[in-house]
């Protein structure tokens, strides 16, 4: 909805100027070099012919001037179309999607980290008429402008929001840059964070940190893990105790278990109770 605003906006400028610039007429000079211009064009047709004919492809338009003056509100082509030699002159504009790289750009963040960012932006010219008559270099301005927008809106975040949140970075500069441009007839339809290169002490420094925090974690682990296992050995001791005769089983199992390793010696555990009968007797 906004997009379709700004350019019925946009449209309604263009018309403006315009019609502000074909209400003044040619004036008698203009009009006598327009009569000479095309008696010249009649009379030496078979030369003027391949300087009047001019073709334009299905991706360009043609912006016509005479004297000077836009010819017609709306751009010429694709295909033939005709010009005067001598009085008309014209511009042609490119309407397919351009994309270019945004240099690597020193930018200190809001937490004061220094770091290099790079970017791509995909635009298009949709009014040719405004992309000539409203600024000299429609490409080189953006192109411009795509760089201080970088540098205006990265300046206000801070690093971790720089490295998390690319895609709400890039949706703010797609609209700044659209807002700025519309005037020049050019819609920019994407922009992309490239790369991030932070400094080599900052990498290590946030290196270490992660490599603490890893090692923190893991020892959390590990004493939840013996919590853990203490309790449930708890547990297997009350149930021991409960029947006699489980511990003997156990010790049965541990037997078995030592002999399928095929070990060369095996150890025989001795109940308790056994020790525990011969100390009272003495």
């Amino acid at each position: 909805m906004r997009d379709m605003v700004n350019q019925g906006k946009v449209q309604i400028s263009t018309e403006q100027i315009l019609e502000d610039k074909s209400s003044g007429s040619l004036g008698c000079c203009g009009w006598l070099l327009f009569g000479i211009s095309l008696i010249f064009t009649v009379f030496l047709f078979p030369i003027t012919i391949f300087m009047c004919v001019k073709i334009v492809k299905e991706y360009e338009r043609a912006v016509i001037f005479r004297l000077g003056r836009i010819e017609d509100k709306k751009p010429k082509g694709p295909g033939i179309f005709f010009v005067l030699p001598c009085t008309d002159t014209f511009v042609k504009v490119d309407l397919r999607t351009v994309s270019f790289d945004i240099p690597p750009q020193e930018i200190l963040t809001k937490d004061s980290v220094t770091v290099s960012v790079d970017g791509v932006v995909y635009f298009r010219v949709y009014c040719p008429i405004s992309a000539v008559a409203n600024v000299s270099n429609a490409h080189s301005s953006t192109r411009l402008l795509a760089q201080t927008t970088l540098r205006n809106v990265l300046g206000t975040k801070n690093l971790a929001e720089l490295l998390s949140d690319r895609e709400g970075i890039s949706h703010n500069m797609q609209e700044s840059l659209d807002e700025a441009t519309d005037p020049w007839g050019i819609k920019v339809e994407r922009v992309e964070i490239k790369d991030v290169k932070l400094p080599h002490q900052l990498q290590r420094a946030m290196a270490a940190e992660a490599e603490a925090s890893r090692e923190a974690r893991a020892k959390v682990i590990a004493a939840e893990g013996e919590m853990n296992a203490s309790r449930a050995l708890k547990e297997a001791s009350l149930v021991i105790a409960e029947s006699p005769s489980g511990l003997q089983l156990r010790y049965l199992q541990t037997l078995t278990t030592i002999a399928a390793e095929k070990n060369s010696t095996i150890i025989f555990p001795l109940p308790i109770d056994m020790v525990s009968h011969f100390m009272q007797r003495k």
